[in-house]
């Protein structure tokens, strides 16, 4: 099947040389639907979070507040509106108001170039990878910047924890990521999606595609600070971490942040090993292929992005915290050798076309 590839970018300045509406209209409504989509999915996260670790642990989650409990979030919003927002006497006030900010900005400037679907990204920038490795690391001066305005030791050694973690992590997510590259021969999204038409990279680079994957999860997992590698927020060392002197609105950035980050890798991950929006194809098998394309293209993405998100939620109510030195361990010691080891074979692999559909 040809795919025609349609940014949402495409569409607005088609539209704006035919006239239908002006540059700032199309920027308003652009901010408008992303920031409503955040806030709709943000809520849709933390409700499922809340039920998954209720069945973990053997009990029903929220159930008072609407069906099944699907308006405790909702309720849950309200509250942080009302919270009373303080700031400590001696921070400083400039930065402290603004690192929530900067950590919601690093998720919104990678959520423009995931793409949903053929028709649904806003951004097709044809260094997505770079781009995507580049921007994924700003939240982290949010985290900084938090911690240390608020003049809080536990604050502080949270922020530095984070600092130290995310940077550590971030080289072997990097590693992943360029052995999808090196196959597909694009850093475009949109192209390493189309790549995977004969089947996805997850399968069609024998091994290495297998181990990039987890590679690239477990490091991203460990970027974005949920458990096990939760220290930046270690609540029975650090109170709460970076954002202890937060209350209001602006802790409900962080925690936002958090959800939407947790999004992030998953659709990035799913983009780049699991063919993002694409089916299920195996090369050859026109007639399979066939019936994998009845279901639309959205609906691919939405499945695997959901199920890597359950995936990271198992993890947070099944393994205990790791402690500082085996979380450094973990990154410098394993996860990159092996990196370096399965970027060099990936690299012979695609230099004599040693994988499927080739």
């Amino acid at each position: 099947m040809n795919w025609e590839i349609k940014t949402v970018a495409m569409f607005a300045s088609e539209a704006l040389r035919e006239g239908y509406l002006g540059a700032a209209g199309y920027i308003i409504l652009g901010v408008v639907a992303i920031a409503g989509f955040l806030a709709v999915l943000g809520m849709v996260l933390i409700y499922a979070e809340r039920k998954v670790a209720g069945h973990f642990q053997c009990r029903l989650g929220p159930m008072r507040v609407g069906w099944h409990g699907v308006l405790q979030t909702v309720a849950d919003t309200i509250k942080l509106f009302l919270k009373e927002d303080i700031v400590p006497f001696q921070a400083d006030k400039v930065l402290h108001i603004l690192a929530p900010l900067f950590t919601l900005l690093g998720t919104l400037l990678v959520l423009a170039v995931v793409p949903f679907s053929p028709g649904m990204q806003v951004a097709d920038v044809n260094i997505g990878v770079v781009y995507v490795t580049a921007v994924g690391g700003f939240g982290v001066l949010g985290i900084l910047l938090g911690g240390w305005s608020s003049n809080n030791k536990w604050s502080l050694v949270g922020a530095m924890r984070a600092g130290a973690q995310i940077i550590s992590y971030e080289v072997s997510a990097t590693l992943a990521l360029l052995v999808v590259v090196l196959f597909s021969g694009s850093l475009k999204l949109s192209d390493i999606i189309l790549s995977q038409e004969q089947g996805w990279w997850i399968w069609r680079a024998p091994v290495v595609g297998l181990v990039g994957f987890v590679i690239f999860f477990i490091a991203s997992t460990a970027e974005i600070n949920r458990t096990p590698f939760d220290l930046p927020e270690g609540e029975s060392e650090l109170t709460a971490g970076f954002h202890t002197e937060y209350s209001g609105m602006r802790f409900a950035f962080f925690f936002l942040a958090e959800f939407i980050n947790m999004f992030i890798i998953s659709a990035i991950a799913a983009t780049l090993y699991l063919g993002g929006w694409m089916p299920f194809h195996i090369g050859g098998l026109d007639g399979f292929n066939a019936v994998m394309d009845l279901l639309p293209p959205g609906a691919w993405f939405a499945g695997k992005t959901s199920f890597l998100i359950f995936v990271l939620m198992w993890f947070r109510w099944t393994f205990p915290r790791l402690r500082v030195d085996q979380l450094m361990r973990l990154e410098w010691k394993i996860l990159l050798p092996i990196g370096f080891v399965n970027l060099i074979a990936a690299a012979f692999m695609v230099m004599f076309g040693w994988y499927y559909g080739n």
